[in-house]
């Protein structure tokens, strides 16, 4: 099932999220053939629990156009990352229309939970680190509007977005 697409200022998007426990129970699952049902029809490369209105600690990594199979990660952290950082620009589902430089590090490896319960490590230095970092960023409630050093696309669509403080 295609699920809706939370966007700011909606709250759950800076709602903290809770850990995923093995074994998964038969809705996390399903959320998670429904999550990638929702990133292919969004055209999107990633998508995190809480972008789909659930406060959970998972995300969906999408890069089958460059030849990644679609892989999920359950409370990923990030455990090292290097100095040297990219900027890059990027654009956000929860945020359709607004894109900005984003300066990230350029390599990282993250330690995570797989499908089964089994803890995985994943060092990358190209697209799939720049994705992971996107989506564990949404799990710890933070969104590239956070993080732009400027934005290059959409700047008229901010105010739309503007969360009330």
């Amino acid at each position: 099932m295609i699920l809706p697409i939370a966007k700011l200022p909606s709250k759950v998007l800076r709602k903290e999220t809770e850990e995923i426990v093995f074994p998964l129970k038969k809705d996390i699952k399903r959320l998670v053939l429904d999550m990638l049902e929702t990133v292919k029809k969004a055209d999107g490369i990633g998508l995190a629990a809480p972008q789909v209105s659930k406060s959970l600690n998972m995300a969906l990594i999408y890069l089958t156009e460059s030849g990644v199979p679609p892989f999920m990660l359950f409370n990923p952290r990030i455990i090292k990352a290097s100095k040297q950082t990219v900027e890059i620009e990027e654009g956000c589902l929860s945020m359709p229309g607004v894109f900005g430089l984003v300066e990230r590090p350029k390599k990282i490896t993250v330690e995570a939970e797989d499908l089964e319960g089994k803890t995985i490590t994943l060092t990358d230095d190209g697209w799939i680190a720049r994705v992971m970092q996107h989506e564990i960023d949404h799990l710890n409630q933070t969104l590239i509007i956070d993080k732009f050093k400027n934005i290059t696309k959409g700047e008229e669509l901010l105010t739309k977005y503007s969360e009330k403080k």
